[in-house]
């Protein structure tokens, strides 16, 4: 199924399959793969290093923390499906060391120190990174973003309105506080993604 997925995405990453969406790349969940596909170069560059980062943690021993990743193209990434955390009020939060320790696998803080000192990763404790494995507890679904990515290519990017910065307001069209794409300080049009703005 893996190869006919990756031949024929584009029939398969359909608004039904639709699983969620960030600034630089919108997932479909087909069976029990996602496909990640790129709605910017800087989504193909997160989803080259989470190809990176996944071979790496083969040779560690450390691939029970990661979402595995199949397949990279400049169009998409194929990578294993893992039911996303819950949102709490419309909204990601930051995975707590002391509050969250039922969902926390034993090894997870060093992996963090790993992330963060050999790959420059960025964001580790948004809980929108994170799906849940068969015991409950969190693998990385989405760990391509660099610091340096982030600070030389998506910040001044989503500064000048090119791809969208994530708030939490109120949606104009449904009334609903939720997590809104806006692109750039000028952006007037706060709908929210249900509402039809990608």
């Amino acid at each position: 199924m893996l190869s006919d997925i990756i031949k024929n995405w584009n029939t398969y990453c359909v608004e039904r399959n639709f699983v969620g969406i960030g600034s630089t790349r919108k997932v479909h969940r087909i069976a029990d793969y996602v496909v990640k596909v790129h709605l910017h170069p800087i989504g193909y560059k997160q989803s080259q290093k989470e190809l990176e980062i996944y071979k790496a943690m083969v040779q560690k021993g450390l691939t029970k923390f990661f979402a595995e990743t199949y397949y990279v193209d400049e169009y998409i990434s194929v990578q294993k499906y893992y039911q996303q955390l819950e949102i709490i009020d419309n909204q990601s939060f930051e995975i707590d060391m002391k509050k969250d320790i039922p969902l926390i696998p034993k090894g997870y803080e060093d992996v963090l120190v790993l992330l963060d000192k050999d790959f420059d990763c960025f964001d580790l404790k948004d809980s929108s990174n994170y799906g849940l494995n068969e015991e409950g507890k969190i693998v990385f679904i989405d760990y391509g973003m660099s610091k340096s990515l982030y600070e030389k290519q998506w910040v001044p990017l989503a500064e000048a309105g090119v791809i969208p910065q994530i708030d939490y307001d109120y949606c104009n069209s449904c009334g609903e506080k939720k997590e809104l794409r806006m692109y750039g300080v000028h952006d007037q049009d706060k709908r929210c993604y249900d509402c039809g703005k990608e």
